[in-house]
């Protein structure tokens, strides 16, 4: 069962990561097109999931609301922020995205994949490092 997630915490986080929430209200945000607004941003939403929990919608809106959406997906789903960001909820329209607290499993699995992605990068570092001490170790004998 997912824990309760409030709008404004979500909210919060966001406009912390450099986005502008609109303040629509729930109205508006239920038949107003993404496009139709000048400005990119976002707004929030209370959801009710079947099970009764209390969840948090968040819309993109303005001319490039794809854009605006992924951030709002990527923003959520910083590790220090724990959120997870899906797509799949009845009631939930194309430029919207369903945000609830991440289970601790799927918090592993974000650090596997992290770390998955990271290895290239370290191996590299690392052999240069090895090379770089090999090389300092030659020259020292010379001094």
């Amino acid at each position: 069962m997912p824990r309760v997630t409030r709008q404004h915490t979500v909210a919060h986080h966001l406009v912390q990561g450099g986005l502008t929430d609109l303040k629509l209200t729930e109205a508006a945000q239920k038949k107003d097109r993404p496009g139709l607004y000048r400005a990119d941003g976002f707004s929030v939403r209370s959801y009710r999931a079947p099970d009764g929990t209390l969840l948090t919608v968040a819309g993109a809106y303005g001319p490039d609301w794809v854009m605006t959406r992924a951030e709002i997906r990527h923003r959520l789903q910083q590790p220090y922020i724990r959120y997870t960001v899906t797509d799949d909820a009845p009631g939930i329209a194309d430029h919207e995205q369903l945000v609830r607290w991440a289970t601790a499993e799927e918090l592993r699995a974000r650090r596997r994949e992290a770390a998955a992605r990271q290895a290239p990068v370290l191996a590299l570092i690392r052999r240069q490092e090895h090379e770089q001490d090999a090389a300092d170790a030659g020259q020292s004998a010379l001094f």
